[in-house]
């Protein structure tokens, strides 16, 4: 698998405790895009969070989607068990109520993709220093 390009759409911070620096898409090799990917800063530098969704189950009175931990249904109103699939995990690992759409599976992919965003991010804060700076980043389709 090669990452054949990567777009970064910096945001403009507006506070300086803001951790979120900017989002980017990538394509691998030439025919698969992963849109909203996070460039996130942290307390040891920056980091990448994957495109990602939050958790959800079915009422059991109507079959509606509802997200992980709610103690009433959004749709009918109905009282949602105790004991929905996730309730137990959301008490233990409070973080896990998204779970990412994609991402690499082995250490090795996820630090080689980790590496090539963060050059590519560091790379676009250098261009958007200059004068004229005008991103290229945009959505895949537009072009």
């Amino acid at each position: 698998m090669q990452i054949t390009e990567i777009r970064i759409k910096l945001l403009e911070n507006t506070s300086s405790r803001q951790r979120l620096c900017a989002f980017c898409s990538i394509i691998l090799d030439d025919a698969f895009v992963v849109r909203d990917i996070k460039i996130l800063s942290g307390n040891q530098g920056y980091f990448i969070a994957m495109p990602s969704r939050k958790l959800a189950f079915h009422c059991p009175h109507c079959r509606q989607k509802n997200t992980v931990g709610s103690n009433f249904c959004n749709h009918c109103g109905g009282k949602i068990a105790q004991s929905d699939p996730y309730r137990d995990l959301l008490t233990t690992c409070p973080n896990k109520a998204f779970v990412d759409v994609a991402h690499p599976i082995n250490a090795a992919s996820r630090d080689r993709v980790h590496r090539a965003i963060i050059e590519a991010y560091e790379m676009e804060l250098e261009r958007s220093r200059q004068p004229n700076y005008v991103s290229s980043y945009q959505e895949y389709g537009d072009d």
